[in-house]
C-alpha cells in the first residue's frame, strides 16, 4: 500500500512538470508581428482636359455684391418671401416667380409672359438664374443692377400694374412685413428701395454650379463625344466671339438683325442702338425655350441654326447642329432647391386687391 502511494505521487509530479513545461513554452514563442500596412497615397488631383477651347471655364462660385447691399441670411430670407409675394401686384395674382419660375429654369417658357388682366408683354422673359453675373438686366440693359430690375415689374402696367411705390409699400405693411424689414434693415425700414434690395439679395443666391461641362472642365466628369465635337465647333465657327468665358457671354451688347424689336434704341432713342441686345448666356439654355428676345423660336436646334446664319453667315450641317445642341445641354447646372416660403398675412381680413 505504501509502495502504491509512492508511485501515485511520482506520476503526479511528472504531470506537474509537464504542465509547467507546456506553460513556459508558450512564453518562449515569438510574438506575432502586426502586418505592415502600406503607406496611404494621396489621391491624384483631377486632370483637366486638354481640349477646352480658349476662355471656356467653370462657373464662378462668388457673385458680385454691391457695397450698399451686403448679403445676410436674414435679408436673403426676406427677399425669398418677396420674390414669391403676389401682394407686389395690383390684383394679388402675380409675383416675380410668375414669369421667372424657379421650378422651370427661372423662366415661364412662354413666348410673352402673362400679366395684369391677362395682358402679354412684348419680350420674352429671360432667366433669373445666374442673373447676378450680368453687366446689366433686361434685353435692352435699362437696369444696371438686380436692385434696379426688381423695381420695374411691380409698377409696369402690363406686368404687376401697381399704381406707385407708395401703394406697394402700403400693401406690404398691411400684410405684416414691417417687423421683417425692421429686423433686416433697422427701424421703420419698410420701403420700396429696401424691397428691391431684399429681392436682389435673394436672386444673388440663384446660381447653377456643377453643370456636366463644369465637371468635365475640372477633370471630374465626362461629356459625350457629340458634346465634345459641339464644344469645338462653336469655337471654330466663331460663336464664342460673343458667348465667351466661363459665363458663355461677354456681357456686351451686339446687333441682332432679327425681328422688329428695336432693342436698346427703344430706351436710348439713338439710331446706332437699333437692334442692339445684351448677349444672353448659354448657361441653362436648354431649359429656357422659346428663344430670342421675341420668343419666336421654339427649339434649341432652330435657334442654333438661326444664330449661325444671321450672326455669322454660316449654314450648319445637321450633324454640326446636333453636336452643338448636345454641347449646350452640358451647360445645364444644378438647379436651386428653394422651399416655398410662408408669407405674412393679416389675421381676419383680406388684403386690398383691385382689377
Amino acid at each position: 500500500m505504501k509502495k502504491s502511494s509512492m508511485i501515485t505521487l511520482a506520476l503526479l509530479a511528472m504531470f506537474s512538470v509537464a504542465a509547467v513545461g507546456c506553460s513556459d513554452s508558450s512564453k518562449d514563442a515569438p510574438a506575432s508581428q502586426p502586418a505592415v500596412q502600406p503607406e496611404a497615397q494621396p489621391a491624384a488631383a483631377p486632370t483637366p482636359p486638354v481640349d477646352l477651347p480658349e476662355g471656356m471655364g467653370v462657373l464662378p462660385s462668388d457673385v458680385p455684391v454691391p457695397a450698399d447691399n451686403p448679403q445676410t441670411d436674414e435679408k436673403v430670407e426676406l427677399g425669398k418671401k418677396l420674390y414669391f409675394e403676389p401682394a407686389l401686384s395690383k390684383s394679388g395674382i402675380f409675383s416675380c416667380n410668375s414669369c421667372h419660375n424657379l421650378g422651370t429654369g427661372g423662366v415661364d417658357n412662354e413666348q410673352f409672359s402673362i400679366g395684369h388682366k391677362w395682358q402679354r408683354g412684348g419680350r420674352n422673359a429671360p432667366t433669373v438664374l445666374n442673373a447676378a453675373f450680368w453687366s446689366a438686366q433686361f434685353w435692352d440693359g435699362r437696369a444696371p443692377q438686380l436692385e434696379d430690375q426688381a423695381k420695374g415689374p411691380p409698377l409696369n402696367p402690363i406686368e404687376m400694374a401697381s399704381i406707385g411705390e407708395a401703394e406697394v409699400v402700403a400693401r406690404l405693411s398691411e400684410a405684416g412685413y414691417g417687423p421683417l424689414f425692421d429686423k433686416v434693415f433697422g427701424a421703420n425700414a419698410l420701403s420700396f428701395d429696401n424691397m428691391a434690395k431684399a429681392i436682389a439679395a435673394f436672386e444673388r443666391t440663384l446660381i447653377t454650379p456643377d453643370a456636366p461641362f463644369d465637371l468635365y472642365a475640372q477633370g471630374k466628369g465626362e461629356i459625350s463625344e457629340s458634346a465634345k465635337r459641339g464644344m469645338q465647333k462653336v469655337a471654330e465657327v466663331g460663336c464664342t466671339s460673343c458667348h465667351s468665358g466661363a459665363l458663355f457671354t461677354n456681357n456686351s451688347f451686339q446687333k441682332f438683325a432679327y425681328g422688329t424689336d428695336e432693342g436698346v434704341k427703344s430706351v436710348s432713342g439713338k439710331g446706332e442702338d437699333d437692334h442692339l441686345f445684351r448677349v444672353q448666356s448659354w448657361r441653362n439654355v436648354a431649359l429656357t425655350a422659346p428663344y430670342f428676345h421675341d420668343g419666336s423660336v421654339k427649339t434649341l436646334d432652330e435657334a442654333v441654326r438661326v444664330m449661325a446664319k444671321v450672326q455669322l453667315d454660316t449654314e450648319l450641317s445637321d450633324e454640326d447642329t446636333a453636336d452643338i445642341v448636345e454641347f449646350l445641354k452640358t451647360l445645364t447646372g444644378k438647379q436651386p432647391q428653394v422651399t416655398y416660403p410662408v408669407l405674412p398675412r393679416p389675421e381676419g381680413h383680406a388684403l386690398s386687391w383691385s382689377d
